[in-house]
C-alpha cells in the first residue's frame, strides 16, 4: 500500500473515492459539508432519506455524485461528535478501509484524518493512527498455505491522509514514517507468531534475527548455544530447554542508532516457542494456542525492526531466550533445583512456570553484559494477567518509576496500554522456598505479581520493568492470531526516548 499526505479540499479530488464523516443524527463533519455544498446538497439529501444516521461504524457510498471529481463518496458513521474519542476514531477508520477494499477502486482520499479527535491535537497521531489501523485490516497470515490457495485480492493501492493546511504537511509525513515503521513490526510480530512450532523453534528465530542483521546496516546478530550458555551457569534456561530435542538459543540483536557512549536500552522477550507445561503438563483443550507463547520474543524482535526502519537515533538490544518445553525422559521436573546464572538457586514446584526461568538467566546476561539505561522485559507469563486486566492492557511492573510512567504513557498514546501493577516486598514471601533460595511460582493467590517478584530478583541492579503480555499478545475464537502486541507500545517509548534526547 502506497501512503500520501496531503492538502486540498475534498471537492477538488480527482481520485476513486473520498472518504467523509458523518455524526449521529445526520450531522456532517467540516469536510463532508464542504462536499455538500458543492454538489448542491446532494448529501444532506442522502441523510435525510435514512440512508445512514451517523452511528459509529455505518457506512454509505455515493456513485457518481453531481459536480464533484471523485468516483464515489464514502461516508462513515462517526458516532456523537462530543464522543469522537481515539477509540471511536479507530473504529471509524477501520470501517472506512473495510468498505474501501470491498469497493475496488485504487485510491482514495481520506478526510478522517483532519477530524478533530478528543483529547488529540497532533496529526502525526492521526495519521500514524489510521495507517496503523489500515495495516491491521489488510494483514493475512498466509505462510502455510498449500500450492492452489490464492489470496483474496483487492485493487485499493493508495490512501491519500488529508490535513487541513499545508503547515500540517510536515508532522503527517512524520505521522506516516512512523506508522510504517511500526507497522512493518507489528506485521513481524504477528508472522512470527502465527507461524507453526514445527517450523519456528528457537533455532528459527535465531535464522530470522541473523536474517535482520544482515537487511539493516546497524544492526548486528549474536546467538549462543547450548554449549556455550553451559559455559555461562545458564542452570534455569537450560533446564527448561532439557525436555526438547530442539536446541535453545540465546539471541541479541543489537541496533547503534545512537552515539557510541550513548546507552542502550534492553529489550528481552521469553521465546517459548511451543509451551506444553512440560511435566506438569497443560490440558489439551487450546493447547495450540501456547505457540503464541513466544509473544514477548516476536515483540521483541518487532521494535528492533521498527527502531531499524526508522532510522532511529537510539542504541536498542533486544535479547530473546528461545527455548521449547516438553515434557521427556530428560525434561526437568517438580521437585528439581537449578542453579541460575546469576548463582541463585530455584526450587521448581511446576514446571509450566518456565518463561520466568528462562527471562533470569537472560537478565542476568543482560547485566553481565552490557552498560544499559533501562531495561524492558516482556512475556506471555501468566494467566492471571489475563484475569486480571484481560484482553485490553498489559501488567506493568518495575523498580523504577520515571520508567513505569514513561512505559504507561507511550502505551496510552499509541492505543497499546499497559496498567501499573503492585510488586511489594510482602508478595516475596509467596516464594520461599524450604530447599532453595526461592521457589518457582508463589501459589494461586496472585499469580502474575510473584511472577514478576520472581523476575525482580534477577534484575536488582538494572533499572527495569516487566510487561506480562499474555492477556494482549494474541486472540482466540474466530479471529485466532497473534495481535503484535506490545510492538506499538514499545516503538513509541523508543521514539520518545530520542525526542527527549535531542
Amino acid at each position: 500500500m502506497e501512503y500520501l499526505v496531503k492538502s486540498g479540499s475534498p471537492e477538488k479530488q480527482r481520485v476513486g473515492c473520498v472518504v467523509v464523516g458523518v455524526f449521529d443524527r445526520r450531522k456532517l463533519s467540516q469536510q463532508a459539508r464542504a462536499l455538500d455544498f458543492a454538489s448542491d446538497g446532494v448529501l444532506s439529501s442522502i441523510l435525510r432519506r435514512g440512508d445512514l444516521d451517523g452511528k459509529l461504524g455505518d457506512t454509505a457510498v455515493l456513485h457518481n455524485v453531481d459536480e464533484l471529481l471523485c468516483d464515489r463518496v464514502l461516508l462513515v458513521g462517526c458516532g456523537k461528535e462530543r464522543e469522537f474519542n481515539d477509540r471511536n476514531y479507530q473504529k471509524a477508520c477501520a470501517a472506512a478501509i473495510k468498505q474501501l477494499t470491498a469497493l475496488g477502486g485504487v485510491d482514495a482520499a481520506v478526510y478522517l484524518t483532519e477530524m478533530n479527535v478528543r483529547g488529540r491535537d497532533d496529526f502525526a497521531w492521526q495519521v500514524k493512527d489510521a495507517l496503523l489501523t489500515v495495516e491491521d485490516h489488510l494483514y493475512r497470515f498466509d505462510a502455510c498455505r498449500g500450492d492452489g490457495f490464492e489470496a483474496p485480492r483487492h485493487k485499493l493501492s493508495r490512501l491519500v491522509f488529508q490535513v487541513p493546511r499545508r503547515s500540517d504537511l510536515r508532522a503527517a509525513e512524520r505521522g506516516v514514517a512512523e506508522g510504517r515503521a511500526t507497522a512493518a513490526g507489528v506485521k513481524r510480530a504477528k508472522d512470527l507468531g502465527n507461524m507453526p512450532p514445527n517450523i519456528c523453534t528457537p533455532s528459527y528465530l535465531a535464522e530470522r534475527a541473523e536474517e535482520l542483521g544482515n537487511t539493516h546496516g546497524k544492526l548486528s546478530t549474536r546467538v549462543l548455544g547450548e554449549d556455550e550458555m553451559a559455559e555461562l551457569g545458564m542452570g534455569a534456561l537450560l533446564g527448561v530447554s532439557q525436555g526438547s530435542r530442539q536446541p535453545a538459543r540465546l539471541i541479541a540483536m543489537e541496533y547503534n542508532g545512537g552515539a557510541s557512549k550513548q546507552k542502550p536500552i534492553v529489550l528481552v522477550g521469553k521465546g517459548v516457542t511451543f509451551d506444553s507445561g512440560g511435566i506438569s503438563i497443560k490440558p489439551g483443550a487450546a493447547m495450540d494456542e501456547m505457540k503464541y507463547d513466544m509473544g514477548g520474543a516476536a515483540s521483541v524482535f518487532g521494535a528492533v525492526e521498527a527502531a531499524a526502519e526508522m532510522d532511529l537515533e537510539q542504541n536498542v538490544v533486544g535479547v530473546v531466550a528461545a527455548v521449547e518445553n516438553l515434557p521427556d525422559g530428560n525434561a526437568y521436573r517438580p521437585g528439581d533445583i537449578l542453579t541460575s546464572m546469576s548463582g541463585q538457586t530455584i526450587e521448581i514446584i511446576n514446571t509450566d512456570a518456565e518463561g520466568r526461568l528462562a527471562l533470569a538467566d537472560a537478565l542476568t546476561w543482560v547485566e553481565q553484559n552490557y552498560d544499559p539505561d533501562a531495561v524492558v522485559d516482556l512475556a506471555t507469563l501468566t494467566g492471571a494477567a489475563l484475569m486480571a486486566l484481560g484482553s485490553h492492557a498489559a501488567a506493568l511492573y518495575g523498580n523504577n518509576s520515571p520508567l513505569r510512567r514513561a512505559l504507561r504513557d507511550a502505551g496510552d498514546a499509541i492505543g497499546d496500554r499497559a496498567w501499573p501493577m503492585p510488586a511489594w516486598e510482602e508478595y516475596n514471601e509467596q516464594l520461599d522456598s524450604n530447599f532453595a533460595d526461592m521457589a518457582n511460582v508463589g501459589g494461586k493467590l496472585a499469580g502474575s505479581v510473584t511472577a514478576a517478584c520472581f523476575l525482580q530478583r534477577f534484575a536488582r541492579k538494572l533499572r527495569w520493568a516487566h510487561l506480562d503480555i499474555a492477556g494482549v499478545a494474541w486472540k482466540s475464537g474466530g479471529e485466532k492470531g497473534a495481535t503484535g502486541r506490545p510492538v506499538g507500545l514499545l516503538t513509541q517509548y523508543l521514539i520518545d526516548r530520542t525526542r527527549d534526547d535531542a
